[in-house]
C-alpha cells in the first residue's frame, strides 16, 4: 500500500522526473506525422482494394447459380 506524502513533495518529485524527459524536435515530430499520415493512405487503399475484390468474388459467385 502506499504511504502518505506532501502533496507538494509529490508536485517536486513530478516536476523533477518531467525534466529527464527526451522531447522529440519539431523535425522529429513533423516526420513522425507525415510518416503515420502516409502509412494511413497506404492501409486505406489497401482495405479498398481488398475490400472491392471480395465484393467482386462474392457478386460473382452469388450471380453464378442465377
Amino acid at each position: 500500500m502506499a504511504s502518505k506524502s506532501n502533496p507538494f513533495a509529490f508536485l517536486q518529485q513530478v516536476r523533477s522526473e518531467t525534466s529527464k524527459v527526451t522531447w522529440p524536435s519539431r523535425r522529429e515530430t513533423t516526420i513522425s506525422t507525415l510518416m503515420c499520415l502516409a502509412m494511413v493512405f497506404f492501409a486505406a487503399l489497401f482495405f479498398f482494394g481488398a475490400d472491392q475484390l471480395i465484393s467482386w468474388v462474392l457478386g460473382f459467385v452469388l450471380s453464378v447459380g442465377n
